[in-house]
């Protein structure tokens, strides 16, 4: 289960986001994950309680936005929403299209207490 090691990751840049501002406990955290990122969002939900374990952040609400997959046409330059196995235009139906968003891993908000 990589979700652990990518939740320890996570932790090290929040434990180092409140050490910067002199934060004394996180009290909430948001993600955005996107389906093709390689992140299981359940998987890392049940990873974070023992990544988090006697930390700083061992209380912090732990919150995942789901990104959804849009692509950008090569054809007709839509961009439009897409399906994981299925990266066509919804547009024109063209094969040959960019991933714009839905493959990231995002640490879009920490929420901290300082003394």
């Amino acid at each position: 289960m990589h979700e652990l090691s990518v939740c320890l990751s996570l932790l090290e840049q929040v434990q180092a986001i409140a050490t910067e501002r002199d934060a004394s406990v996180v009290t909430r955290i948001e993600l955005k994950v996107g389906p093709l990122s390689g992140v299981e969002s359940d998987l890392l939900r049940n990873a974070w309680p023992v990544a988090s374990a006697g930390t700083i952040a061992v209380d912090a609400e732990f919150i995942i936005d789901e990104a959804e997959i849009i692509v950008r046409c090569s054809a007709c330059k839509a961009e439009t929403l897409a399906k994981p196995n299925r990266l066509i235009c919804a547009d024109c139906g063209d094969f040959r299209t960019t991933v714009v968003s839905g493959d990231e891993m995002i640490l879009q908000r920490v929420e901290l207490e300082t003394a």
